[in-house]
């Protein structure tokens, strides 16, 4: 037993002991003196005692629901003893009756006192439940309640369903922003009225937090119920509503989850509700969508193939591959193409195509272009020791070419490698350098002072004007594989190559031809005076041990 039980138990004893001496002493003069001066036997004794035993248990219990019900009998014991000795001159007894009154006084103020104090602690734990379990500015439920009587329906789903629809409202920052927090709570106040006069009595609904709410609702017998209690939410809420001299409109999104049974997770039926919402806003906002599991599925492996990506960088699970560059005349080697491959933990080894995009998207581009480039350039140095004028060429993305940064990081990377700057040559897509003419411009010119080449990748693909050639500073221009691919199917797709070729030497850009595949598509190209061509006719992408064996066969044929 513990010390504080112990206690209580000894001060429910001393009660009890206090409430019996008080009525025995009530009892006394009327029963017990008389008792006592007839010098009567034990068995005349047992039944006035037993009746004060019982009143005492009596009071005793009364005094559980009542505390200031034990003083009662105390009380008329003292003034009872003081009315038995009023004629006794003996100061010692008046001195224990003091005593004890003083005593009594001070317990019945004390038990007073206790009482407010637990009334108090009892309005302050109500008021504490409340905040607990409520929303302050709208007055709903917050999310623990939300949670509370989720997990309470799921339990008694029994064979019914059970759905959650999650809303939020469109551009509510906007209202923030422009006609200030006050019109923000009010709308919000608003939303929640309408909101619960949209639902039924046994529903329950909810404040998340911001601007978003949850409705549940239990025990449905027709999943068509939820899609009507969603819809017709929507347009209440898109009814005007003034605030001061503003009209507004609420416009909101939502997302509905269904679930069948019990034994279900709360968590788990709200994230279905949260990527339905989100299926909402993709298409298009102010509408309601019912959890569709193969786009949760798109979008959690979307996710996780961030995760991976992010950690793919952070480890450098990447490699750079080579693809040779040849010079038609002989078809020997004359440079590279630095490729970028994913070594994924379980996937292998992954093209560009598989990742790239998703790169870019998520920023992550300019990190890992810059790691590519310093890669290449590293290994490039090693091959042109035995390769005086091997050329290599690294590709930009639309993000590096936006980067304030770029100049200078690529400035570093020659510094750091020692690369000669002439034999570095940067791509970029026509569709990239066509984003903005100007600043491609700039961005391009500012890479040339340090000596750098300049290609333009997927050469006649893009262009809308020959002037934006000429508005460029390049000097490389890659023809895109499909005018290659052509031309042994058509006579017309042979004079779409030469007339890019034809192009590239107008305003004087050294053209290597990409994609070709086979040894007809190589000798048309040098009928065409192409002088330089890529493509798995030649070689496929490498490891750099690949092209290293590549040179040194191709250094010993000489």
């Amino acid at each position: 037993m513990s010390s504080s039980k112990a206690l209580d138990r000894v001060r429910r004893v001393i009660d009890e002991a206090m409430i019996f001496a008080s009525l025995m002493v009530l009892a006394w003069p009327i029963v017990f003196e008389r008792l006592h001066n007839e010098d009567r036997g034990v068995l005349d004794w047992l039944l006035p005692t037993a009746v004060v035993v019982v009143l005492s248990a009596v009071i005793s219990k009364l005094a559980d629901r009542w505390p200031l019900a034990q003083y009662a009998p105390v009380s008329a014991a003292i003034v009872v003893a003081g009315l038995i000795n009023a004629g006794d001159r003996n100061t010692l007894t008046w001195l224990i009756i003091a005593v004890a009154g003083t005593i009594l006084v001070r317990q019945f103020l004390g038990a007073r006192t206790n009482q407010g104090l637990m009334r108090d602690l009892t309005r302050q734990r109500a008021q504490l439940a409340r905040q607990a379990f409520r929303d302050p500015l709208t007055g709903l439920g917050n999310r623990a309640m939300f949670m509370d009587h989720a997990r309470d329906a799921l339990a008694d789903a029994d064979d019914t369903m059970t759905a959650v629809i999650l809303l939020d409202l469109d551009g509510f920052k906007g209202v923030n922003d422009t006609y200030g927090h006050a019109a923000g709570d009010a709308l919000l106040r608003v939303t929640a009225e309408r909101l619960n006069a949209n639902v039924r009595a046994n529903d329950t609904v909810s404040r998340l937090g911001g601007d978003e709410f949850v409705v549940l609702l239990p025990r449905l017998t027709d999943d068509q119920i939820a899609d009507t209690v969603a819809n017709r939410i929507l347009r209440d809420l898109l009814q005007p509503l003034v605030v001061g001299e503003t009209v507004l409109t609420i416009r909101a999104s939502a997302g509905i989850a269904f679930t069948r049974g019990s034994g279900h997770d709360v968590d788990a039926i709200l994230r279905e509700a949260d990527a339905a919402l989100y299926q909402a806003k993709d298409d298009g906002k102010g509408v309601a969508r019912r959890f569709d599991p193969a786009r949760f599925a798109e979008a959690e492996q979307r996710r996780h193939d961030e995760d991976d990506l992010r950690q793919a960088l952070a480890e450098r699970q990447f490699e750079v591959h080579y693809q040779p560059i040849v010079d038609l005349a002989g078809e020997h080697t004359v440079g590279v193409e630095a490729l970028v491959r994913w070594r994924h933990p379980s996937r292998g080894l992954l093209p560009p195509a598989a990742f790239l995009e998703l790169a870019e998207e998520l920023g992550l581009m300019p990190e890992l272009g810059l790691w590519v480039l310093e890669q290449a350039c590293e290994q490039a140095v090693a091959w042109q020791r035995d390769n005086p004028d091997f050329e290599l060429n690294v590709n930009l993305s639309a993000s590096q070419l936006g980067s304030p940064h770029l100049t200078d990081d690529v400035r570093a990377v020659l510094e750091r490698t020692a690369i000669p700057p002439h034999l570095l040559v940067l791509e970029l897509t026509e569709s990239v350098a066509l984003t903005d003419l100007a600043e491609s411009a700039r961005v391009l010119g500012s890479l040339k002072t340090l000596g750098v080449r300049i290609a333009l990748d997927d050469f006649g693909t893009g262009f809308s004007s020959l002037s934006h050639l000429g508005a460029l500073p390049v000097d490389v221009v890659k023809i895109d594989r499909s005018f290659v691919q052509a031309m042994p199917e058509s006579a017309t797709g042979a004079s779409v190559a030469e007339a890019v070729l034809q192009i590239a030497r107008t305003f004087g850009l050294a053209p290597v031809a990409e994609g070709v595949e086979d040894a007809v598509q190589a000798a048309r190209l040098r009928d065409l005076d192409c002088a330089q061509a890529q493509g798995y006719h030649f070689a496929k992408p490498m490891p750099a041990a690949g092209v290293t064996d590549l040179l040194c066969t191709q250094r010993a044929a000489i």
